[in-house]
């Protein structure tokens, strides 16, 4: 008798496993992934002839069209402190496209930049389109070496 004791907490928990999981949670995982975004990723640094060249792919996934979308833009240097803030006009996002933008940043050493932040959207029109879904349905990626994020 005693040698079967273990094997209740065993088949108990492999019966639970072996559950379906429930629809409201499995809705909950599929509305997370296709909740309203904007995917904006830092694809590349690079110096130019002016300073800096950032570039960006953004894809509009918020469902509407912006008209205009700007961020203001916090570089700080490799110590962790801010070197610049800097408004990116992205000027229209039209809805469902993705769009590659670069940004020279005069006297900007690509080198010395640690991590970019988004620091606000200073922009965020369409029709339809609450202001501030911008920075609420950001999501941020970087392929460059930097942090980037908001």
């Amino acid at each position: 008798m005693r040698s079967h004791c273990f094997l209740a907490p065993l088949l108990t928990a492999c019966a639970l496993a072996s559950m379906p999981v429930p629809a409201a949670l499995a809705q909950g995982a599929g509305a997370e992934a296709s909740r309203p975004s904007l995917q904006l990723e830092l694809n590349a640094m690079e110096p130019s002839k002016a300073g800096c060249r950032l570039t960006f792919v953004v894809t509009n996934s918020l469902g509407k069209s912006l008209d205009k979308a700007a961020f203001e833009m916090a570089l700080f240097n490799d110590a962790g402190v801010v070197d610049r803030l800097t408004v990116l006009d992205f000027k229209d996002l039209p809805s469902g496209k993705t769009k590659v933008t670069r940004f020279d940043l005069p006297g900007v050493d690509c080198g010395k930049i640690g991590r970019v932040l988004v620091n606000s959207a200073t922009a965020c029109s369409g029709a339809g389109v609450d202001a501030k879904a911008c920075i609420r349905d950001l999501k941020t990626t970087s392929r460059a070496k930097v942090s980037f994020g908001s």
